[in-house]
């Protein structure tokens, strides 16, 4: 049974409720002195818990999409995105092949569990589809939602290329998160048909190429390519692959927790790929954890690749790049409040910077739902629509 099957999850709750049932019904037994009886009290204890945890776990899986199979959960890459291997000798391990084409249909991918997408013809409510991109340079493969405007369909808009959008996800979870529980697509969709946002393509992303490795959006020495696969494979794809603009002023980045760090890092380090970013609750620098691993390799360079991923760093020691970003945060309830401040007083010209702040909110769904409608409005203010139509580079 797949991890989130639905036989799978309640055929761990019937078993939990079957390991209670029984447990009270022998605990009388178990009640008497002897070593059987402490080892019955000891082993129903045991089975009770597990049974009860593993059903826990597998109802908060199936809600959140922490891990979408069995090898995501287990560390096991047989056809798992980004494989750990040598990356300097030119060896990706387990990897897409751009042959195929760098978008490629999947399965639904925990799609067919979202609500409220949209539902009719295309060229009314738009479309989500549930797409693998493949890495031409890392060979990386990655699971994405794609959200289609209603004017991606409509006749007048044919031969028109689209602003973008790249969505991320916190760590750890996915693109089911985004359409889920953050709801971008079903909000840009209602500020879409509203007027309040042009039509824009959006694409969902988790922010790691190896999962369950944390990947932080980072190019490691010796290991996954994620920021290669960021800023240049994912662009691509998706040129090749959708009618979307080439020119940078049409490209933006927004994300949540991780994601929203990322969105960071990629606008200010890659403007000619991305110029504008809408990070809600991030981070403003990179560090190693248990979860990441080491992010920076030992070699002699180690120092100097941290110190390059830290934004105060840059802002304090580099031109400042040509990008707009939006930080989300709150002033009770986030811890990141004070470093919010922090960095939105070290922009400087020509980066630009505005903010969304809350009295209060914590670091959790119900207030980034509070803050999407406005960064999704903001972001539409910031990109350019594509001038260039199909047929012109």
């Amino acid at each position: 049974m797949e991890l989130t099957s639905r036989s799978l999850l309640y055929t761990m709750i019937a078993v939990a409720v079957v390991c209670v049932g029984l447990t009270l019904w022998q605990w009388p037994r178990f009640a008497r002195n002897g070593p059987l009886a402490w080892l019955g009290r000891i082993g129903s204890i045991l089975a009770t818990q597990l049974s009860i945890v593993a059903a826990l776990g597998l109802v908060v899986n199936a809600n959140f999409q922490f891990y979408g199979s069995w090898h995501e959960l287990l560390g096991l890459y047989d056809d798992a995105p980004g494989a750990v291997a040598k990356w300097g000798d030119g060896e990706a391990g387990p990897a897409g092949d751009p042959s195929k084409g760098l978008v490629q249909p999947a399965g639904a991918e925990g799609l067919d569990k979202v609500h409220g997408l949209p539902k009719g013809a295309p060229d009314k409510v738009g479309r989500v589809e549930s797409v693998r991109i493949v890495g031409k340079r890392t060979k990386a493969v990655d699971p994405a939602y794609v959200y289609l405007p209603p004017q991606y369909f409509q006749k007048q808009y044919e031969r028109q290329r689209f602003p973008v959008v790249v969505a991320i996800s916190g760590y750890p979870g996915g693109h089911y998160l985004l359409a889920q529980h953050l709801r971008v697509t079903q909000t840009a969709g209602d500020l879409i048909a509203k007027g309040k946002m042009q039509p824009t393509v959006i694409v969902m992303l988790r922010p790691t190429i190896a999962p369950p490795r944390d990947t932080q959006c980072v190019d490691v020495p010796g290991g996954p390519q994620a920021e290669t696969f960021f800023a240049s494979d994912l662009p691509t794809a998706l040129k090749e692959h959708y009618r979307v603009g080439h020119d940078p002023g049409g490209w933006g980045v927004l994300g949540y927790s991780s994601g929203g760090s990322c969105a960071l890092q990629l606008t200010m380090r890659h403007p000619g790929t991305y110029t504008s970013a809408a990070a809600l609750s991030p981070d403003y620098k990179v560090t190693s954890d248990p979860t990441t691993g080491n992010l920076f390799g030992d070699d002699k360079d180690r120092a100097k690749r941290k110190r390059e991923h830290d934004l105060m760093w840059r802002l304090a020691h580099l031109p400042a790049p040509q990008v707009s970003v939006l930080i989300g945060t709150s002033r009770e309830g986030e811890k990141n409040y004070p470093a919010a401040k922090e960095f939105l007083n070290a922009v400087k010209p020509p980066m630009k910077a505005e903010s969304i702040i809350l009295d209060q909110g914590s670091h959790n769904f119900a207030t980034w739902r509070r803050e999407l409608p406005a960064a999704l409005q903001w972001m539409g203010r910031q990109l350019t629509f594509p001038q260039d139509v199909v047929g012109t580079s």
